[in-house]
């Protein structure tokens, strides 16, 4: 009740660090005088600050929005360390906030990395792990390929039509981060694979 051209619907919701904007990611953009009420995929818009009920972007407000151009559709996003790590199918972003007038600013960091699934990426004390189509990455700045061992066992044996299942998790006791997926004959979690990123080990199950 009372709320200015929120988005009716996106693929991801989240809050940003510090600066406490309201973000959706995949949103609908503004037509006319309403919201258009079809994701966008690549489109991203945050709320006024503090005010989660306002969303036209006005010269008195920080409401905005902003169109990636890498990729076909986000895949997900995270809070990291003073920034909010986007993920396309294709592409990594990092967006700050810079206060007014631009309150964001969105740039590209990767081209040719994307994410596995919405849950596949997470933070640990040595920065953010995700797990690509192709191969496992870390940020702490900047990309960086982690070698794998068992990468040809993990992605020849792999449900690709089951991916956005993919789950990242961390097990900071062990200095662990590991990946639940489905086998190619399993339309269920049934695997996992896990990385030490202490020791660079990796082992399956």
């Amino acid at each position: 009740s009372g709320a200015n051209l929120t988005p009716t619907v996106a693929l991801q919701v989240l809050v940003s660090d510090v600066d406490r904007h309201v973000v959706c990611f995949g949103a609908d953009p503004i037509s006319g005088s309403s919201r258009s009420g079809a994701v966008d995929p690549l489109f991203i818009a945050w709320s006024d600050q503090e005010n989660v009920s306002e969303w036209e972007p006005l010269p008195t407000n920080t409401a905005g929005s902003f169109r990636l151009s890498a990729g076909s559709q986000i895949i997900g996003a995270l809070r990291a360390r003073q920034e909010t790590l986007i993920w396309t199918d294709t592409a990594l972003y990092s967006m700050t906030f810079v206060g007014q007038p631009f309150t964001f600013g969105v740039n590209l960091v990767n081209e040719g990395v994307g994410l596995i699934s919405p849950n596949g990426a997470i933070n640990t004390p040595k920065g953010v792990y995700w797990m690509d189509k192709k191969g496992f990455y870390t940020y702490s700045g900047s990309v960086q390929d982690i070698p794998c061992t068992v990468q040809d066992y993990v992605f020849s044996d792999f449900n690709e039509g089951q991916a956005f299942q993919a789950f990242a998790f961390v097990n900071k006791e062990f200095d662990e981060v590991g990946w639940f997926y489905c086998s190619s004959s399993s339309s269920v979690i049934n695997k996992y694979v896990v990385f030490n990123y202490e020791d660079g080990v990796w082992t399956i199950g």
